[in-house]
């Protein structure tokens, strides 16, 4: 006679619904993520991908195929390597002082500065503005009759400089102001790596009469390898998609000397109507950007080891 309380272990009764789902309980937490990354990026994705094999353009309303005739003609356009070249410029003199000053910034903190927090404050307040407040603020600066830097250089009995006007001194100027606003990031990152390093290696070496300098470069900078790592990439990738405070400050000028690729991208696409082609640029940018984070990243893990 069987037991009027069903047993645990008892196997489910045949079209008895089973216990175990067999869709993972961790994909169901992750579905309205999925949803929205496939909505927002994959889409996208995808659907660029095909406006770069088209003819698409905001006064064609029947696009045809095409094949890769955008990707031959971005290849040859000798505008777009000239934007793509001012990119790379742009990221080479940003992205040394993006990562040099953020870490003299974030040992001077460490140090033990009196008032910390005012310092801290100072360094990472800036990350905090909108690029239209930032940019605002240093077309002032920039001024050639009455901004601060030409005021500074009259006052010393030097020439005016044109920051924004002039084609040699334009990009520069443009350098400095990314590095005033977004250097409090990369500060608050190294802040973090050194706070992370453990005492006893600094105790040890005081023990064996290490100095200051010894300390910095035997135990610090050693330590702080893999977040220089990590900063750098990711500092590489910021400088390469830069477009706000380019196109605020100087919409490019003077003479398309600051123009970057990604608004010649925008220029070709929302100017000059051409989705199709300006899609295929960004497929084209977006390759080169891929091989060049893979090649940096690579290089800098093989360092590190």
């Amino acid at each position: 006679m069987s037991s009027p309380h069903a047993s645990p272990h008892a196997s489910p009764r045949p079209g008895a619904p089973s216990v175990r789902r067999s869709v993972p309980p961790g994909l169901l937490f992750a579905l309205p993520f999925l949803i929205l990354f496939a909505m927002f990026l994959l889409w996208p994705l995808g659907q660029g991908l095909w406006m770069s094999l088209t003819d698409t353009s905001l006064s064609v309303h029947d696009p045809a195929f095409i094949g890769v005739d955008n990707f031959t003609e971005a290849l040859q356009d000798t505008e777009m390597w000239r934007s793509l070249g001012h990119t790379v410029w742009f990221t080479l003199i940003s992205t040394v002082p993006l990562v040099g000053v953020a870490l003299g910034l974030a040992l001077l903190v460490h140090t033990g500065l009196p008032g910390q927090w005012v310092w801290r404050l100072a360094f990472f307040a800036p990350y905090l503005l909108p690029v239209g407040v930032v940019s605002l603020l240093w077309l002032w600066l920039y001024q050639p009759d009455l901004g601060l830097y030409n005021h500074l250089l009259g006052s010393l009995g030097l020439d005016q400089v044109g920051w924004l006007s002039d084609e040699s001194v334009a990009m520069w100027a443009i350098a400095l102001t990314t590095l005033w606003w977004t250097v409090g990031f990369n500060f608050l990152l190294y802040l973090a790596a050194l706070q992370s390093i453990p005492d006893h290696l600094y105790e040890a070496s005081a023990i064996d009469g290490a100095g200051a300098w010894r300390r910095l470069w035997s135990i610090t900078l050693p330590q702080l390898s893999r977040i220089t790592v990590v900063i750098t990439v990711l500092q590489i990738l910021a400088s390469l998609k830069v477009f706000d405070q380019v196109y605020l400050l100087t919409k490019g000028g003077p003479n398309g000397s600051t123009r970057p690729v990604v608004e010649y991208i925008y220029d070709v696409g929302f100017t000059g109507y051409r989705l199709g082609y300006a899609s295929a640029i960004s497929y084209v940018f977006f390759t080169l950007v891929l091989v060049a984070s893979a090649t940096q990243y690579a290089a800098l893990r093989r360092r590190e080891k």
